[in-house]
């Protein structure tokens, strides 16, 4: 096999493996994702675990919101950043749509901002809200908005959002999610 498809193939089963440690840490929170929990999930047994993640969950839990970090950069903020079409406040709330599952999915950086590993992944995770609202604030500031006004607005978005993905969650009804999208979409239009 040429070297260029074995690290193809290598990088795809490390997604793989990034997805399924980011639902223990999602269903479990940090703190909760024991050991035992991680084996369970990803197949592997402790030995594997650490010859891939050395630095144990720690490590694993860095790799999940670099992997996080690195798709909402893709389809996300470089598109708000970029976008000279005007659909790219749309192009935004569809990838979120996608991204949370339509409100099934709760916000992992969220997860981590509210509970004791905040403090160990705080730069992570403020970096990751800075960025979407910067990014945000820049594409409101194409659309006529002052600066103080575009800053405001993003903010005003993702708390939304945020808002929206917890209350799904509280009440177990996905629908509050989608009525939030409508309503935060149709305030940009």
């Amino acid at each position: 096999m040429p070297a260029k498809t074995q690290r193809k193939t290598k990088d795809s089963a490390r997604d793989a493996l990034i997805a399924q440690l980011a639902e223990v840490f999602r269903v479990h929170g940090y703190e909760g994702a024991s050991l035992a929990l991680i084996t369970q999930a990803t197949g592997l047994g402790k030995g594997s675990l650490y010859n891939l993640f050395p630095r144990g969950k720690e490590q694993m839990a860095e790799e999940v919101l670099a992997h996080i970090d690195r798709w909402f950069e893709r389809e996300v903020f470089a598109p708000l950043r970029d976008g000279t079409n005007g659909k790219e406040l749309a192009q935004m709330f569809d990838a979120v749509d996608r991204y949370f599952e339509s409100g099934g999915r709760v916000c992992l950086v969220g997860v981590f901002a509210l509970g004791s590993a905040r403090d160990r992944f705080g730069n992570a995770v403020r970096s990751y809200f800075k960025a979407w609202e910067d990014a945000l604030a820049g594409a409101l500031r194409r659309r006529g908005l002052p600066r103080s006004q575009a800053k405001q607005r993003a903010e005003d978005i993702l708390l939304g959002i945020q808002g929206a993905l917890v209350l799904s969650r509280a009440n177990g009804d996905k629908e509050v999610f989608v009525r939030a999208m409508k309503r935060l979409r149709t305030s940009v239009r």
